[in-house]
């Protein structure tokens, strides 16, 4: 029987995981110097969490999640999301009794979503993801925002484009939410049948609806931003300040909703300009979920947060000519000739990795010329060359292959001998 990778899925081949590690190694660093610490969460959680958190009209809970369940009949599920369960374990650790305030999290891993796979857009994806619990200081908006369009712009995309809007506090949202379905009911009916149970449980994702998007009452919807209270307008303005002070381009976009129920004020997205990307060109998107911790059953705690496909990030990365992994080279390929060279090969082989050198040998028996040809396929810098003659007298021949020098040395000294070689200082001959 042949068995196949199931729909949705990936196998990241070496060639590209090179590409994966250094975007990981960038997030890391990147929130290092941010002062987000990591948190590694499970992959799947109980499901109402993610009925709780995410909310119960979004499509991701009515139609994408992986649900099963255990042995014992508890219903889990695999997360579809990062942000609901980074949220349980503030609750559950007790974060918001730590020192440090607030509690500045981030998170790789993947994600999981039963939806149509396509360019850029897997049923499991990986995220990378930073969550600010604990401030509901404008400032903190401005970081999570600068802390995403610079994880791109060190990455080497251009032509990046950020969009945010003000979805309000909870007055805010309440006056817009009567608004809207004062706007849809009379003609509610002419719209998809996600959109008719949306209308009373929360209108606004009737503006995110991809069905009903061209219909005539979308254009004419009643906007958030006429909605918003002298707080909520003074919160926005405050985080445009700092965008604008940190030099962060932007545009307003009132219809700009995000597709989960817990955001309120800021929000915004990272979009990609240019052909090639195709209809999709949204990155990233993030914002504030003050009243998300309450829900999950936490103390009154607000909080912000993104969350980022790197899927799509290498696709972007693609498109726009940006190659993240430069040549691999080894440092040494050692080629044996007769059966106590070859016996000697893995001692040698494990000194120069523990001093830090890249070494590999051949496995398959084959001849010199062979060994040879494996040595330039792997682009290898160095060529050590061990035959019964030169083990009987302690020597190997060192070759530079981009020079084609070649010299004798002692073995004893082939680590010092090679690190000169690859440093471009040369080697000593006997």
């Amino acid at each position: 029987m042949a068995f196949t990778i199931p729909r949705g899925t990936q196998d990241i081949l070496p060639g590209d995981s090179e590409k994966w590690q250094i975007i990981e190694a960038k997030a890391h660093d990147l929130c290092r110097r941010y002062n987000y610490k990591e948190i590694r969460t499970p992959v799947f959680e109980q499901t109402e969490l993610f009925a709780r958190g995410v909310g119960d009209t979004t499509d991701i809970v009515q139609k994408e999640m992986y649900e099963f369940k255990d042995r014992g009949g508890r219903s889990l599920t695999l997360r579809p999301e990062g942000t609901a369960p980074v949220v349980r374990s503030y609750v559950e650790e007790k974060m918001h009794g730590w020192v440090n305030q607030p509690v500045k999290l981030y998170y790789t891993g993947p994600m999981f979503r039963y939806e149509r796979p396509q360019s850029g857009r897997m049923r499991q994806f990986v995220q990378f993801g930073v969550e600010a619990l604990g401030s509901a200081d404008p400032a903190v908006d401005a970081e999570v925002i600068a802390l995403a369009m610079e994880f791109y712009k060190e990455l080497g995309l251009s032509n990046l484009k950020l969009i945010i809007n003000s979805l309000g506090d909870k007055e805010s949202r309440e006056a817009h939410r009567q608004a809207l379905i004062a706007h849809f009911e009379p003609r509610i009916e002419e719209f998809c049948s996600d959109c008719q149970e949306r209308l009373e449980k929360n209108p606004l994702r009737i503006l995110d609806c991809k069905v009903d998007r061209e219909h005539e009452l979308m254009n004419d919807a009643p906007s958030i931003l006429e909605y918003l209270n002298e707080d909520s307008k003074a919160y926005f303005a405050e985080v445009q300040e700092f965008l604008e002070a940190m030099g962060i381009s932007y545009e307003v976009d009132a219809t700009l909703v995000r597709g989960l129920d817990y955001y309120n004020n800021t929000a915004f997205e990272i979009m990609i300009d240019g052909e090639g990307f195709g209809a999709i060109t949204t990155l990233a998107g993030g914002g504030r979920y003050n009243g998300l911790v309450e829900d999950i059953g936490g103390p009154e705690t607000p909080g912000i947060g993104f969350a980022l496909s790197i899927e799509r990030l290498l696709m972007a990365l693609d498109v726009q000519g940006v190659d993240l992994v430069e040549d691999q080279h080894l440092d040494v390929f050692l080629i044996t000739m007769g059966n106590r060279a070859k016996k000697k090969a893995p001692e040698i082989l494990h000194t120069l990795r523990r001093e830090g050198l890249a070494a590999d040998a051949d496995y398959l028996g084959r001849k010199m010329k062979a060994q040879m040809k494996s040595a330039n396929r792997q682009r290898a810098k160095s060529v050590l060359i061990l035959g019964e003659d030169e083990l009987e007298e302690g020597k190997v021949n060192i070759k530079n292959m981009e020079t084609g020098e070649q010299i004798l040395i002692a073995l004893e000294d082939i680590t010092a001998e090679l690190k000169k070689l690859l440093s471009g200082k040369g080697v000593e001959k006997l």
